[in-house]
């Protein structure tokens, strides 16, 4: 709820009591209403008493349980100015529920500020609202430091998480977006139930070292660590505490060799590992995981009872081929599966193998692959008889005499999108094979762009879009020429 939406609200309230006072015939007592005084100048943050030839606003009087709601409901910027013009607003504002400092959230533009002055600013702003917040009633704590993390900083962060992290907070994000900053997270912190109410933890670019000692956690349902500082038997020691775990998500924690999953965890449904480089093996004993996504080629991979998983992403070399040769009978329950490669050795097989569930279907052959032949795909497409969407993402070239397959007709599929659409033989035959065997096809999307960065992608933060090679830019002509000459006179408008 931000500004506009609050004044809505106090615009129907005063409707409603000016109907009141017309019924009653009486005069409207003065000492139901509150009085708002609009401050005109300073940071809303660093302002908190009645400014001289302030506007007064009247506002019908409301029990104070629904002003802390309304309140509680801005983002925090609308709420520090709310706080800034109401005492009542203030009151709530020193025990307010959701703290988020970033740059962003404390309006710090990192074009206008070098690295050091923008650290002391999101330092300075941060400890004066801590100061004046009493602690109380703190449930989501975000902190966000994107400027240049230094010793300094550390104790900062130790007296902020000392302030807020009370008995009753339910989300904890410290994300340092520095390369391994060298901050320790006080696991101390979570103890004498401050972390028993934690329902999401999540923590970037730190040292984490939990113990046996560590109590609490009890409510922990997300966890997600990123360049983590944290060894395996660290990381078991933290799992066995975290008994209500229901999504796991670990990324580039490097320190971690074997990554064991108990079977304690009978709630954890999604499990997610990316680029551990040093991970060797995930033994996953709970039994209930329905979610599972992983990036890496070296790594064993024991999940464990597989037929409940039902969403299946995979980062690795081959993986498109063992997909379609493996899957079909070891996880037979699949609805979505995204598989992503930059090394296949071999085409997707035609097989009698189904996955009668799959719905959702993404394929990524992100590199150099001079041979490979695209129509093979067209296997998944027929042994998948719900799917109702195919994403393609590729890279190759050259087109020459066009073959056709035997026509199987597909009554599902929908929607399919091929991103860096090239102008290899076998991918425009596959591109016209499903044109002419899909009668239920509904979208057809070929993106002849041959980067993944542009700037014109929603809630993209690129304003200019990267110079690009000349070969990849006439691979791109390439592409649209292919698309004019032998997919489009296919289409049907």
């Amino acid at each position: 709820m931000g500004m506009l939406d609050l004044m809505r609200l106090m615009s129907i309230q005063r409707q409603r009591d000016q109907e009141r006072r017309r019924r009653q015939a009486q005069a409207p007592p003065r000492d139901g209403l509150i009085a708002l005084r609009a401050k005109r100048k300073g940071s809303p943050c660093q302002q908190d008493g009645d400014s001289q030839g302030a506007a007064d606003i009247e506002i019908p009087s409301l029990p104070e349980d629904i002003w802390r709601l309304i309140h509680s409901l801005m983002p925090m910027r609308d709420a520090a100015r709310a706080a800034c013009v109401s005492h009542s607003f203030l009151s709530s504002w020193r025990c307010h529920p959701n703290l988020n400092f970033s740059s962003e959230a404390l309006g710090l533009s990192k074009n206008a500020y070098g690295n050091e002055e923008l650290a002391g600013l999101f330092y300075s702003k941060v400890n004066h609202i801590l100061k004046r917040h009493s602690g109380i009633g703190v449930k989501k704590l975000t902190i966000k430091v994107y400027s240049d993390y230094s010793g300094k900083g550390s104790s900062y962060l130790n007296n902020w998480l000392q302030i807020a992290v009370k008995p009753g907070i339910e989300e904890l994000i410290i994300a340092l977006t520095q390369f391994q900053a060298k901050y320790n997270f006080p696991c101390s912190l979570l103890s004498n139930g401050s972390g028993d109410s934690i329902q999401y933890l999540h923590l970037s670019n730190c040292s984490f070292h939990p113990t046996v000692t560590l109590s609490g956690l009890r409510s922990l349902t997300r966890l997600y660590l990123c360049r983590v500082r944290i060894t395996e038997n660290e990381l078991g020691c933290l799992l066995s505490h975290s008994l209500a775990l229901e999504q796991l998500e670990i990324r580039y924690c490097n320190r971690i060799v074997c990554l064991k999953v108990p079977c304690l965890l009978q709630r954890l449904i999604s499990l997610k590992v990316f680029g551990c480089d040093k991970l060797k093996l995930i033994e996953n004993e709970a039994p209930n995981v329905s979610i599972f996504a992983f990036q890496g080629d070296k790594t064993e991979l024991k999940l464990g009872e597989t037929l409940q998983i039902k969403s299946l992403c995979m980062v690795r070399s081959g993986y498109v081929y063992h997909a379609r040769a493996e899957l079909p009978s070891i996880m037979p329950n699949l609805e979505s599966l995204a598989v992503q490669s930059c090394k296949e050795t071999a085409f997707a097989p035609k097989l009698c193998s189904k996955f009668l569930c799959l719905r959702h279907l993404s394929i990524g052959l992100i590199g150099f692959f001079p041979a490979y032949d695209y129509l093979s795909l067209a296997s998944y497409i027929y042994a998948a008889p719900s799917l109702e969407t195919f994403d393609l993402n590729v890279m190759q070239r050259n087109v020459q005499n066009l073959r056709s397959i035997r026509e199987e007709k597909h009554h599902n599929l929908k929607s399919v999108t091929v991103t860096s659409f090239i102008s290899v033989k076998s991918l425009v035959e596959l591109t016209c094979h499903i044109l002419e065997s899909t009668a239920s096809l509904e979208c057809l999307t070929l993106d002849a762009s041959q980067t993944g960065f542009r700037c014109d992608t929603p809630g993209s933060k690129i304003s200019k879009c990267p110079p690009l090679d000349r070969d990849i830019i006439m691979e791109g002509h390439r592409g649209v020429l292919a698309i004019r000459r032998y997919i489009q006179p296919r289409v049907e408008f």
